[in-house]
């Protein structure tokens, strides 16, 4: 096992250059699934490997219910530094662990207030609220929502009144309030909501919920979580220009919320106005739709940051499938030879 055993925790490291090349230079659909698949697999294989360590390093304590033999020299001998790592890695995977459970129950608290705040009204695929503070976002369905007219009501935001006349769907509501439709004109609410269905269709709540905690388990992913926060939106925004048939209608929406409502209810939420920097996103619309070219050649930058990224994720994967199957078969034979 050796050193390889700490690859996962230090690969994380390269996050901020893939990002950043992921973001600038690959299409936000790719970008967003790429950079929010490394960062779920590197945040497992990272907490995979402190659990392994803690593994190492609480056999060694007096009193833990571990068997003898697991502290044994042959098994220590299979983790460099077994006694300062092993020690260490107990506070760090226990803060892991903890902060991952605060960032899903806060995830879970702002779903269900949100989803509290509607109680009552009409179940249409497009909420009006009858409040004066500006702000719009994607609020995702729950599980016993399937059942719906999944066709939905796409020329809600044509009349600009924002009224839905189908059933709910499945995939979650639109969100807006009364403040965020007065402060728009009748196209750009068109854009609004051709935006958070964007975000509807395409899931992206769950790709920032892997993002942010995969930040909570691995410092080093937060880059990650900056960049998919980003090209989250970036996606929304492309998805909406290609419906509206007009990217500088977008853009000016985009402007326009982000004036009027800075802030999203909640990181995991998308939202038109969420995510900065808004001038990098109005600016990107007012240059030609990217090509969506699902993956880019090798000699290119974005085939680097691409291929980059999914080889360091596979690097880390193996190594911590092979850290684990090591320390397993040193454990059974540790065990079994007494």
């Amino acid at each position: 096992m050796g050193v390889f055993v700490f690859l996962p925790l230090v690969l994380p490291l390269t996050a901020w250059p893939v990002a950043r090349l992921a973001e600038q230079r690959l299409h936000p659909r790719t970008a967003t699934r790429l950079l929010a698949a490394v960062a779920g697999v590197s945040a497992v294989c990272s907490t995979l490997c402190l659990g392994l360590l803690m593994i190492v390093g609480t056999a060694q304590l007096p009193g833990n219910p571990l068997p003898d033999s697991w502290s044994d020299p042959d098994v220590r001998a299979a983790v460099p530094y077994d006694g300062i790592a092993g020690r260490a890695a107990i506070p760090a995977l226990l803060a892991v662990l903890v902060s991952c459970a605060v960032a899903a129950w806060r995830q879970a608290r702002v779903r269900r207030r949100t989803a509290g705040a509607l109680a009552g009204l009409p179940p249409t695929s497009v909420a009006v609220l009858p409040d004066r503070t500006p702000y719009a976002y994607a609020l995702p369905g729950g599980r016993g929502s399937g059942r719906g007219n999944k066709r939905g009501n796409g020329r809600e935001g044509g009349r600009g009144d924002g009224r839905g006349n189908g059933r709910r769907d499945g995939r979650g509501r639109v969100v807006v309030s009364t403040g965020m439709l007065a402060g728009l004109g009748s196209a750009e609410r068109r854009a609004l909501f051709a935006h958070e269905r964007a975000h509807l269709n395409g899931r992206h709540h769950r790709h920032l919920l892997t993002v942010h905690l995969a930040a909570r388990a691995n410092p080093f992913l937060r880059p990650l979580r900056t960049a998919v926060a980003y090209t989250a939106e970036r996606w929304a925004d492309e998805e909406a220009a290609a419906e509206v048939g007009s990217r500088r209608t977008v853009a000016r929406a985009i402007g326009k919320a982000a004036l009027l409502a800075p802030r999203a209810p909640a990181a995991t939420l998308p939202a038109l106005a969420a995510v900065g920097p808004v001038p990098r996103r109005v600016a990107a619309l007012m240059r030609p739709a990217p090509v969506g070219r699902a993956w880019p050649p090798v000699c290119t930058a974005a085939g680097l940051a691409a291929w980059g990224a999914a080889f360091g994720t596979t690097v880390s994967a193996l190594s911590s499938a092979n850290s684990a199957v090591t320390l397993y078969l040193v454990l059974h034979a540790a065990t079994t030879s007494v």
